[in-house]
């Protein structure tokens, strides 16, 4: 079995339809988690259920908290107590033994706390590693600044003993610029972490049967 953590290098890179896809193309039978979900208070679609809904697959949502900031930051602001990285890795590895693959959507980026003793994305990836098979795919934007944001997240994981599995471009526009189509290049060859695969732009509104139809293309020819 493995567990693949889903994270990005920042907000509103595509992440959530970037673990939409995976689930679609990833070895079954398989769970998505969303551990910590924030930003709740609007009454907006959470990330799980945009999941579940694109996917088809099974997800679990286990904190939802009101306010959209950082997990401990709302937390700590709404006097609420959450669980820590050791416990949501525990709850994961029960998971992982009944599933072929798990895959763990995250909040924001790599070093975002979860909770409120200072666990962060990338210390869930390392608790979960002791014991499982773990990837790590990076959610990465298509365009200016990208290549340092991209870097400065493979860094990190390799500084502590992790390499990631691959690099996904969450939202790719259909008239890319210059930037854009330099980066489609820069990015493997700057960060020595493969592209696997590139996600139009607009492809969380495709109606669920078109998006299950057409994920398993994004990852193709990225491979």
């Amino acid at each position: 079995m493995t567990i693949r953590i889903v994270t990005g290098t920042g907000t509103g890179v595509g992440k959530t339809i970037a673990t939409a896809a995976l689930a679609v193309v990833a070895p079954t039978p398989r769970v998505v988690v969303k551990p910590v979900q924030t930003g709740m208070g609007d009454g907006s679609p959470s990330d799980a259920g945009v999941v579940r809904e694109l996917s088809g697959c099974a997800v679990e949502e286990w904190v939802r908290l009101d306010d959209p900031l950082a997990p401990d930051t709302e937390a700590r602001r709404a006097g609420v107590a959450i669980p820590t990285v050791p416990e949501h890795a525990d709850r994961l590895r029960a998971l992982a033994d009944g599933h072929e693959t798990v895959i763990v959507e995250g909040a924001g980026g790599l070093l975002v706390r979860l909770d409120t003793d200072g666990g962060t994305v990338l210390d869930l990836a390392l608790a979960l590693a002791r014991t499982h098979p773990v990837e790590v795919v990076v959610v990465v934007a298509a365009g200016l600044g990208t290549l340092n944001h991209t870097e400065l997240t493979v860094g990190a994981l390799r500084a502590r003993g992790l390499e990631p599995a691959g690099l996904i471009l969450g939202s790719w526009p259909a008239e890319p610029d210059l930037a854009e189509r330099c980066n489609l290049e820069d990015l493997p060859r700057g960060s020595g972490v493969p592209l696997i695969a590139v996600i139009p732009e607009g492809s969380g509104a495709l109606a669920a049967d078109a998006f299950r139809a057409q994920s398993a293309g994004w990852f193709t020819n990225h491979r």
